[in-house]
């Protein structure tokens, strides 16, 4: 049990640490345009949304089917899980002063705040279910559940670190001071990943909770952060067919990495 949950901090630290290694293109002085970031941008939506129900909702019904009773009970189990997860990272959304790089400041007495930590604290909301899920998925089976889920978060970490980098060049900030606050706000993913793992292994009638819930904060962060963000600039087609390669991408991972 321990090992599981060592192996599932180590899993979302892995794939929180590659925002870090995303960010490094704005070290080097090459700066993408608006056009590419809203086409990874979209990329990581594809790997959450594919994520979410292949990787999380099937597995949370087939684990509601074995611990609880058939019937409509699995789906009710889900639904209520993933209405909880969405409704708390709302909740997260609404409590904590953050920033949104287009929108700008949301949240109670964000005005008092540097305008550097609103932006950790909007990409840190952003970041934690992804962890939650990685942890999940190795306390849930072990390195067969949390692999697919771990790349594929990963590599959407990638383009979101650079993404997160740009947008902090623009508002003044240097090119290192950038990378460091893109490379931090991944650091947030072990926390997530060490809570997950840890309560599922807590016990086994949890994993569907833990599952579906993961499920539910993505899906929010999905649809209220990234896909409004990724069509923000009038990239849209270059944001959807983003999103369609993250999607089959992170489809193939968990079919052939969870065989």
């Amino acid at each position: 049990m321990e090992n599981t949950v060592v192996v599932g901090f180590l899993g979302s630290l892995i794939a929180g640490s590659l925002t870090a290694v995303g960010a490094v293109p704005v070290l080097l002085g090459k700066t993408p345009d608006r056009g590419f970031r809203d086409l990874a941008l979209g990329f990581a939506a594809g790997v959450m949304l594919a994520a979410s129900f292949f990787s999380l909702i099937i597995p949370a019904l087939d684990a509601a089917e074995e611990y609880y009773a058939g019937g409509a009970v699995p789906a009710a189990i889900a639904c209520i899980a993933i209405l909880v997860g969405m409704g708390a990272i709302a909740l997260l959304n609404e409590r904590l002063p953050h920033e949104h790089f287009q929108q700008g400041r949301e949240g109670p007495e964000a005005a008092s705040l540097r305008r550097v930590w609103l932006f950790v604290f909007a990409i840190a909301i952003h970041n934690f279910p992804e962890g939650l899920a990685v942890g999940v998925g190795f306390g849930a089976n072990g390195i067969s559940g949390g692999m697919p889920l771990a790349i594929g978060i990963g590599l959407q970490n990638m383009p979101e670190g650079l993404a997160v980098a740009v947008a902090l060049m623009g508002e003044g900030y240097s090119k290192w001071r950038s990378w460091s606050i893109a490379a931090l706000t991944g650091l947030i993913e072990p926390v997530g990943g060490l809570l997950g793992a840890s309560v599922v292994n807590v016990s086994q009638a949890l994993l569907p909770w833990g599952l579906a819930f993961s499920a539910g904060a993505m899906l929010y962060v999905i649809s209220h952060e990234i896909i409004p963000e990724s069509h923000r600039s009038g990239h849209q087609k270059k944001a959807t067919f983003g999103l369609a390669m993250g999607l089959v991408i992170m489809l193939f991972l968990d079919v052939w990495l969870g065989a």
